[in-house]
């Protein structure tokens, strides 16, 4: 039996799948699963599903840390669903933060194009990692370790971040110990801070009990 034409159809027909599946533009009117949004119908995807221009403006920084994040990810920017990667605009004015949180899913690397940013991430066996980041500068910070940016100029900080996942999730630590109802005193038994102490951060960040 000659199987060099099966071959041939099936060489064929894997190129018509692998080209099918170029790219998968977000749905954006049906739900989000763990591997993202489901495709819209290629004959509705137009060019304007990959572009996204809402990185332009500044973010509002008139808040109590100071900072802005304005995400493009795949929930803001459908051409990038399920292709891995994602972009935000981070805005700091003087004396910002972007306190200490993670990213489950993804890494992230960091472009310094204005101002002075301090930056610097936590290895799991409690490696500390920093340093004061200049236009041009670049830092990478690896998946789902703790970090940190501040401003550490005297004029607003502009960077933009890059992620390796069209979703890279976010925990801030002061919201997630602080912004919550959880008890206080079970709190004070985790961080061995003191009543006083989670009660005051509880009313800053907005937690209960």
């Amino acid at each position: 039996m000659n199987i060099l034409p099966i071959f041939i159809v099936a060489l064929l027909a894997s190129f018509s799948h692998v080209h099918a599946a170029d790219f998968c533009v977000g749905d954006m009117n049906l739900p989000t699963g763990p591997a993202g949004y489901s495709c819209k119908s290629v004959a509705k995807v137009t060019v304007i599903d990959f572009v996204y221009s809402g990185l332009a403006a500044a973010g509002n920084t008139s808040n109590l840390i100071k900072a802005a994040v304005t995400p493009a990810f795949s929930a803001q920017f459908p051409g990038i669903n399920g292709l891995g990667v994602s972009l935000a605009r981070l805005d700091i004015a003087v004396e910002g933060v972007v306190p200490m949180h993670t990213h489950p899913a993804a890494s992230e690397i960091l472009l310094v194009v204005e101002g002075t940013i301090c930056a610097g991430f936590i290895s799991s066996a409690n490696g500390v990692y920093f340093k004061t980041l200049y236009k041009g500068d670049i830092m990478v910070f690896p998946q789902a370790l703790l970090h940190f940016q501040f401003n550490s100029g005297k004029e607003n900080a502009l960077a933009f971040v890059a992620f390796s996942s069209a979703d890279p999730g976010l925990q801030i630590l002061d919201y997630a110990l602080f912004a919550n109802d959880l008890p206080s005193e079970i709190v004070e038994k985790a961080t061995f801070l003191d009543d006083a102490q989670v009660k005051k951060l509880k009313a800053v960040l907005g937690g209960t009990n």
